[in-house]
């Protein structure tokens, strides 16, 4: 045999790896509105950036006649490219070969790419198309995923991991995507439960459908498994793009820089008019953190779940932080366990990632309420409170209007090492309200007076005046600097220049124990 020949016969057997399970499946996965394993890479990585690893691989099962079902490269495709000019490891399952099962070497294959990524320092994306394990193989396929879950977790704070469902994802599958850093789900063919409709029927007797148990809609808006949803797979897939392009390589790198043609210095005359003057009123975060940053580009992250806090990436001349803020058009950004676990574990992803975090805070408190109590607000909003403690990457916090009792303390303050903290004129920080800080202060005056409600609206007044205001946490330097909303930009862009080579550390130790 000539060399040609033996080229042939390579360049026969890659064109057979890239055909997956054969063009009819392929034109099934096309009926089902879905691309293939192949198509999904070429749409998210630079053209022509790809380089395959493992793609003559096939499983070694011989039980239930598989010895004759042979596919190069077996259920996932696995390799590494650039996105971005960057380089990046991912592997994309493949539905056509055996429903995207995985098989021992499917396992293996996947596990021997995310080595790589944590050696190489770069991102592990994983594209999620997979009927679950194959149970042809029984245990093996079980042994696949435990391995996969054990570099999951060793690799979680090293470098960013994502998952992308981009059809089924069942039972243990799941897990993989649960201990990653961000999921985005396509809508319509992306689904995730632990156990689907029909088991749920036959144990508890309800109906539900696959979208509605475990479709995009219900993980990025009621459970909070999902940080994205999107419409379309190529929407889907650029969005990934631009999460990353916010994104350090690996826990050892500083995020990018990118140049920024915005005035790193512009005042904002819009924001003398955003924050009302009745400190009842609502207003929306977004548009204050729209405006502030570069070029009005807020990616925001887990939009749908929580929406009392908003989390998420953008750019302050260039430097990619990670912005924590409330919402007081929703329960008026009040602190519930939702919004503290949304918030926790953003704050500790960018920390794990040297990413600076600027928190904005509107704050009356956190929620009151039996189901709260119950639910274990008090655990959970202390993930919050852990999260920010733990932090040592630069801090900076802005106090736009109310700061009040406990919550004042989580969000970002001073006492738990925040490096800059600044308030507007509007701020209103207090243990509680005006209010109700009347009603407890000056019960006894209140009720003995002629005309109660005039005293206690007096005393209000007086309250008011003494603490609705940032003067006295200022004093005690709580709070560094009262600022004009419209130089809010320049003291963040300047604060993050004097704080771009900060160090600090925590002991030494294992690790905590945040309460779980």
């Amino acid at each position: 045999m000539t060399l040609q020949d033996k080229l042939d016969q390579l360049y026969k057997l890659r064109e057979e790896s890239k055909l997956g399970g054969g063009t009819r499946r392929i034109e099934q996965q096309h009926a089902r509105g879905k691309l293939t394993a192949r198509e999904r890479i070429q749409v998210l990585v630079d053209p022509g950036s790809f380089e395959e690893v493992d793609s003559f691989v096939t499983h070694r099962a011989t039980e239930f006649g598989l010895e004759t079902q042979q596919y190069p490269g077996d259920a996932v495709v696995t390799g590494f490219a650039k996105i971005g000019g960057r380089p990046v490891s991912l592997y994309s399952e493949d539905f056509t070969v055996f429903g995207g099962s995985l098989s021992e070497v499917v396992g293996e294959k996947i596990c021997k790419i995310m080595d790589l990524a944590v050696r190489n320092g770069t991102p592990i994306i994983g594209l999620k198309d997979s009927g679950g394990a194959r149970i042809q193989e029984g245990v093996l396929s079980l042994g696949g995923y435990g391995d996969i879950f054990l570099r999951n977790v060793m690799s979680s704070g090293v470098i960013p991991q994502i998952s992308v469902i981009m059809g089924p994802c069942a039972g243990g599958a799941v897990y993989s995507p649960a201990l990653t850093d961000f999921i985005f789900m396509v809508k319509g063919i992306g689904q995730m439960y632990i156990t689907g409709p029909d088991v749920i029927k036959a144990v508890t007797g309800e109906e539900v459908t696959h979208e509605e148990l475990g479709g995009a809609d219900s993980h990025s808006a009621r459970s909070g498994v999902a940080h994205f949803a999107f419409d379309s797979e190529e929407e889907c897939l650029s969005m990934v793009a631009k999460l990353l392009s916010f994104l350090p390589l690996s826990n050892m790198e500083d995020p990018p820089h990118k140049t920024s043609t915005d005035n790193p210095f512009r005042r904002d005359e819009e924001l003398l008019d955003i924050v009302p003057a009745d400190s009842n009123l609502a207003y929306d975060m977004r548009e204050v953190l729209n405006i502030l940053v570069d070029d009005h580009d807020f990616f925001e992250v887990h939009q749908n779940f929580a929406p009392n806090i908003i989390v998420g990436f953008a750019r302050f001349d260039g430097r990619s932080v990670g912005i924590v803020a409330q919402q007081p058009s929703y329960l008026a950004g009040v602190l519930d366990i939702d919004s503290s676990i949304k918030a926790a574990r953003f704050v500790r992803f960018c920390d794990a990632f040297n990413i600076p975090i600027v928190t904005f805070v509107d704050v009356p408190g956190f929620l009151p309420g039996t189901s709260q109590e119950y639910g274990g607000i008090i655990k959970h909003g202390a993930k919050l409170l852990y999260a920010y403690a733990e932090a040592t990457v630069p801090k900076i916090t802005i106090i736009t209007r109310k700061s009040y009792g406990g919550a004042y303390v989580v969000m970002g303050s001073k006492h738990l090492r925040s490096d800059i903290n600044y308030a507007w004129p509007t701020s209103e920080i207090a243990v509680m309200g005006p209010d109700g800080a009347v009603n407890i202060i000056h019960r006894e005056e209140i009720n003995s007076s002629d005309n109660p409600q005039e005293t206690r609206q007096r005393l209000i007044a007086e309250y008011i005046e003494k603490f609705a205001n940032p003067y006295v946490a200022a004093g005690r330097g709580y709070i560094d600097d009262v600022i004009d909303p419209r130089d809010t930009r320049t003291k963040i862009v300047r604060a993050l220049e004097m704080l771009e080579n900060k160090r600090d550390t925590n002991p030494p130790k294992k690790h905590g124990n945040i309460p779980l």
